[in-house]
C-alpha cells in the first residue's frame, strides 16, 4: 500500500504538535513532512523575558535538530510557492506534494501598514526584542507608549503584560517617578472574552498610573518628531516607543489565493479551508478564536484526529473545542491565568484566576512540558 503523504508548512505550536500526534498514532506508515525555513523554535512569551534581560536569547532557543520523531521528516527551507488546488509547494529546495496539506504558518509582521513603524521598535519579532534590551538602559525616562498597530494580533495579553513589567523595570531603576507608561490597545478592553481578566488588569493599571487608551491603534509613528499618531488623528509624544506590529499571514500564503482580509478562512471546528484535503491551523487560520500557541495546539489535535481517522478509514473525528488558556505577567513575580472558551457557550467565557507566584510553575511546567514533548530536552 502507498503511504499517505501529509505535508505540513510550519514547525511552531501548531505544526510541532500535528506532526507529534500524527506520529504518536501512525508512526512510520505515513510519510510526514515538517517544513520551515528557521533552526530553532522559541516560545512567543519568552521574548518579553528577552527584552527586559531577564533570559538571554540562545538559551531560549531549541534547535530543530532535536526534533526527531517516527514517520516525520523535517526539512529547512524555504516556501517560495503554494498551490492549495494540486498541494503541490515549491521551494528553494525542491518541489513537494502531498495527499493532505496543512498549512501553519502563523502570522507574520506588516511593518508598511504603519509609516514609520520600521524605523522604531517593536517587540514582537526576536530581533526587535533584543534591540529593546539595548534601547531600554538608555531611557533616562520621559513618555514610554506601548502602541498596538492592528487587530487581531498574536497574545492578546502581551501589550498589558509589557506595560506591567515595564513599570517594573523602572521602578527597579529609580526612573519610574520622571516617565508615564501609557498603553494604545485597538480592543474595548485588555482581554474581551474575559471582563473579570480585563477588571483584573484595569486596576493594576490604575494603582500602577498606566495609562490605558482602549479602541484605538497606531497609525503611524513621525519619528522625526518623536510622535506616536492614533486613527482618530490624536498624537501622542514619546520617549520611548514599544510597538505591536499589524498581522497578516506571510506573503507566500497571500499569493497562494488562500487568504481574505489577510487571514485563511476555515471551518472554525474542523480547520478545513476552501480547498480539498486542505487545513490551515494556528494564528493564520481565522477561527475566531485567540492568536496564540495554546489554541495553534488545539486546532492542531483537531486536524490530527481528522487525518488519523481518514487514514485508518475509521474512527470519528474530535472537533476543535477553541479553549485555551493564558498566562498573564501581572509583575512583582506574580503570574494570573485566564481559561477562555470560546465555542461551548452562545459567546466566549473566561474563567479568571488571581494573580500568584505560586502559578508561576504552572507557567514553567507550560514551557518545559513542551520542549521535553518536541525536542525530549
Amino acid at each position: 500500500m502507498t503511504k499517505a503523504r501529509i505535508l505540513v508548512l510550519g514547525a511552531g505550536f501548531g505544526g510541532l504538535e500535528l506532526t507529534s500526534l500524527l506520529s504518536e498514532a501512525l508512526g512510520d506508515s505515513i510519510e510526514v513532512t515538517l517544513i520551515d525555513k528557521s533552526t530553532t523554535f522559541m516560545f512567543g512569551f519568552s521574548k518579553l523575558d528577552v527584552m527586559f534581560g531577564h533570559k538571554e536569547a540562545d538559551a531560549l532557543r531549541m534547535p530543530y535538530s532535536a526534533y526527531a520523531k517516527p514517520g516525520v521528516k523535517l526539512v529547512k527551507s524555504t516556501i517560495t510557492a503554494i498551490d492549495p488546488e494540486a498541494r503541490r509547494v515549491t521551494t528553494d529546495d525542491g518541489v513537494f506534494e502531498a495527499d493532505y496539506l496543512v498549512v501553519a504558518l502563523g502570522a507574520e509582521y506588516d511593518f508598511d501598514a504603519t509609516p514609520g513603524l520600521e524605523d522604531t521598535t517593536e517587540f514582537y519579532s526576536i530581533p526587535g526584542a533584543e534591540k529593546l534590551r539595548q534601547v531600554l538602559p538608555t531611557f533616562t525616562g520621559g513618555n514610554a507608549i506601548i502602541g498596538v498597530c492592528g487587530a487581531p494580533y498574536k497574545c492578546p495579553p502581551a501589550p498589558s503584560e509589557c506595560a506591567l513589567m515595564l513599570h517594573d523595570y523602572l521602578v527597579t531603576r529609580g526612573i519610574r517617578q520622571q516617565s508615564t507608561i501609557s498603553l494604545v490597545l485597538p480592543l474595548p478592553s485588555p482581554v474581551p472574552p474575559s471582563p473579570e481578566t480585563s477588571r483584573a488588569l484595569l486596576a493594576a493599571f490604575a494603582e500602577r498610573d498606566i495609562e490605558f487608551i482602549p479602541g484605538a491603534r497606531i497609525a503611524q509613528v513621525d519619528n522625526a518628531r518623536n510622535v506616536a499618531i492614533l486613527d482618530d488623528k490624536r498624537e501622542m509624544p514619546f520617549d520611548l516607543f514599544l510597538g505591536v506590529p499589524k498581522h497578516r499571514v506571510p506573503p507566500v500564503v497571500l499569493e497562494s489565493g488562500m487568504s481574505q482580509d489577510g487571514w485563511i478562512p476555515v471551518n472554525p471546528r474542523t480547520l478545513e479551508t476552501n480547498y480539498p484535503n486542505v487545513y490551515a491551523v494556528g494564528d493564520g487560520a481565522a477561527t475566531g478564536t485567540p492568536k496564540a500557541g495554546v489554541f495553534a495546539e488545539g486546532a492542531a489535535k483537531a486536524v490530527a484526529s481528522a487525518l488519523i481517522a481518514r487514514i485508518n478509514g475509521a474512527g470519528e473525528p474530535v472537533q476543535y473545542d477553541g479553549f485555551g488558556t493564558c498566562y498573564i505577567e501581572f509583575g512583582a513575580g506574580r503570574i494570573g491565568k485566564v481559561e477562555v472558551d470560546f465555542f461551548s457557550g452562545p459567546t466566549p467565557t473566561g474563567n479568571y484566576y488571581e494573580p500568584s507566584v505560586a502559578l508561576r510553575a504552572d507557567k514553567e511546567h507550560f514551557g518545559s512540558s513542551r520542549r521535553q514533548r518536541w525536542f525530549g530536552l
